[in-house]
């Protein structure tokens, strides 16, 4: 089996690619090396087996789509934006650079495709009244987080709402630059599928961590921003009230989701269109993340907030275990445990 990997010099991308040559594939390594995702230490000096490519040229090295059974396309602007002069960026890397390799792969005649998507498509999360069942909170408003009340509230009898699991079904809810880029790559994969006929696969990846993750910058998790101000010997800031859920993925469980997908893409008639949540099925709350990653230092929980922050998303595991085969390995109070002491990239 041959893969072409974009994004393959990246955080997720190079562990998924050692996972693709443990499983005996070839890798075809494709990496543009932003600066946003590479230190300076990468990009002065390449991987030696990456092609240091543009995705959104793709047509100008389409030759490497030859022989090719499945693109992995991990290639992205990644984070939420730290402005909104990143959109550009995010519709330029993300929406053309797909669009792109789609095109050279409808070309070259590679009808396998799999690619990096995000729990934030859905913006909000599932919330469930104990007496009016499911409900879709209204924006919390700037009032509301400035007196404490973070949780969202029932919009019939005003009571906080609780969590519950998303799954595939949920509506997109976009409300970021790279929430709205990682929508349209849905999009334009489903859309490929159909006309040309292929079969995609779209990864709902929810929080990343591990080693190799990128230093605090505007770009990177909140794992790694609490390892960051570890190393400063500072406590690491939690906002709101810490109670916000979300579920943590480790990095080898992302790589191990990836290699299910290519495989099981190949299985899949053409025209079909799939997305899958990739999770650990084991929510947690920021707050004990802080704790987990700065190893007993307790974290400075300040009561600031993000206007347009979720309050709560969290995953069902149940769709990427039922179809892929996918069940994460890394619980996140063992992983996070580890990745206070982990190397992050440079």
């Amino acid at each position: 089996m041959r893969v072409l990997l974009t994004g393959a010099a990246g955080f997720i991308g190079t562990a998924t690619a050692r996972e693709l040559r443990r499983h005996g594939v070839e890798v075809v390594a494709v990496d543009l090396l932003l600066p946003e995702a590479h230190g300076e230490a990468t990009r002065a000096t390449p991987p030696p087996d990456v092609h240091v490519l543009d995705t959104r040229r793709a047509g100008e090295w389409a030759h490497l789509f030859d022989g090719v059974d499945v693109v992995v396309h991990l290639a992205a602007m990644v984070g939420a934006g730290a402005t909104a002069s990143d959109l550009p960026q995010y519709a330029g890397h993300n929406d053309l650079g797909t669009a792109s390799v789609l095109a050279a792969m409808h070309e070259r005649g590679v009808d396998r495709f799999v690619q990096a998507s995000s729990m934030v498509v859905y913006g909000e999360g599932r919330y469930t009244c104990p007496d009016h069942g499911d409900q879709v909170p209204g924006p919390r408003t700037r009032e509301a987080l400035e007196s404490g009340r973070f949780d969202n509230s029932c919009p019939v009898c005003r009571a906080p709402l609780r969590w519950a699991l998303v799954d595939e079904t949920a509506p997109f809810d976009p409300r970021s630059s790279y929430a709205a880029s990682k929508v349209a790559q849905e999009h334009y994969a489903a859309a490929w599928a159909r006309q040309s006929p292929g079969a995609a696969i779209s990864l709902r990846y929810h929080n990343v961590y591990g080693p190799g993750m990128p230093r605090d910058t505007p770009y990177s998790g909140v794992a790694a921003m609490f390892r960051s101000s570890l190393e400063r010997g500072e406590s690491p800031v939690v906002f709101e009230d810490g109670g916000q859920m979300r579920d943590f993925v480790h990095v080898a469980d992302v790589a191990r989701a990836n290699v299910a997908a290519a495989l099981a893409v190949s299985d899949r008639a053409p025209g079909s269109h799939a997305a899958y949540n990739v999770c650990s099925g084991h929510p947690i709350g920021i707050a004990d993340v802080a704790r987990a990653v700065a190893a007993g230092l307790e974290p400075r929980v300040t009561g600031q907030f993000r206007i347009g922050d979720v309050r709560h998303i969290v995953a069902s595991p149940q769709r990427a275990r039922d179809e892929p085969g996918f069940t994460a390995q890394v619980r996140p109070e063992t992983g996070l445990a580890r990745f206070a002491t982990e190397p992050l990239r440079v």
